[in-house]
């Protein structure tokens, strides 16, 4: 007799659910009967999505920096588990960084975790129960070459994790962190087309190789179930060994 999921028909709402690491968890919570509600921008490829687990997956195509999405997110009737993963990185020269990318990173890799966990945080309380997961990165722990707002941002977030973990742990709800390396991925491709970059990356990964989608995914269901239950306030870094360096 199979033995069911921990996630049997919890709500797991995921945001930058259409590609990537959002979507690939999403399809792993499905997989393990979870109620997912994937949140993007992109609507034809939530669509895509919802094709594969039509069941199990509730897309909702919504702007999470905007006011309709904290509205839509405030009206439900519980949620268990909020994984915040959308963020954005626009590599440059602190010289180079315009107000407009500044107040972009800030807005959507800070401001809208923030605000999507104050959300989240007033659900879980209602069942005494839950937990958030922040995608970070290993640049939220280190500094980096043309990434000074990208580590601003994610060493914001790792702060985040820490001060709410503390805050909300006798309503029993865990907040904890993921910070994976680069990926390989279609949209890191092109950037390791760059010799230059790509020698620079392999060089302070001690195991040289990028981490693949799913160790993440598995990090994240890993931190979400019962056997992550007295692990909260910190980072689970999958880097290949970058940050001991």
């Amino acid at each position: 007799m199979d033995s069911v999921s921990p996630f049997e028909n919890k709500v797991v709402l995921i945001t930058g659910a259409a590609r990537g690491i959002g979507r690939a968890t999403a399809i792993e919570f499905a997989k393990n009967n979870a109620k997912v509600i994937a949140v993007s921008r992109t609507r034809d490829d939530l669509i895509k999505l919802q094709k594969q687990f039509p069941e199990n997956i509730e897309i909702w195509d919504f702007d999470i920096t905007g006011d309709e999405f904290i509205k839509k997110m405030g009206s439900l009737e519980r949620l268990d588990v909020c994984i915040n993963n959308a963020g954005v990185n626009r590599p440059k020269l602190i010289e180079d960084v315009d107000d407009a990318t500044l107040d972009l990173m800030l807005d959507l890799n800070v401001r809208a975790t923030f605000r999507t966990s104050k959300v989240a945080v007033k659900l879980m309380k209602k069942n005494k129960q839950g937990v958030i997961i922040n995608v970070t990165s290993q640049m939220g722990h280190v500094g980096s070459p043309t990434r000074t707002v990208y580590c601003l941002t994610k060493h914001a977030v790792e702060g985040l994790t820490k001060a709410l973990a503390v805050e909300v742990a006798s309503s029993n709800i865990r907040v904890c962190s993921i910070a994976p390396t680069f990926a390989d991925t279609p949209m890191t491709k092109p950037m390791f087309e760059d010799e230059k970059f790509k020698n620079f990356v392999y060089g302070m990964i001690p195991m040289k190789k990028l981490v693949d989608v799913q160790d993440i995914v598995d990090g994240i269901l890993y931190l979400c179930s019962p056997q992550a239950k007295m692990i909260t306030g910190t980072s689970l870094l999958i880097d290949g060994g970058w940050t001991a360096h």
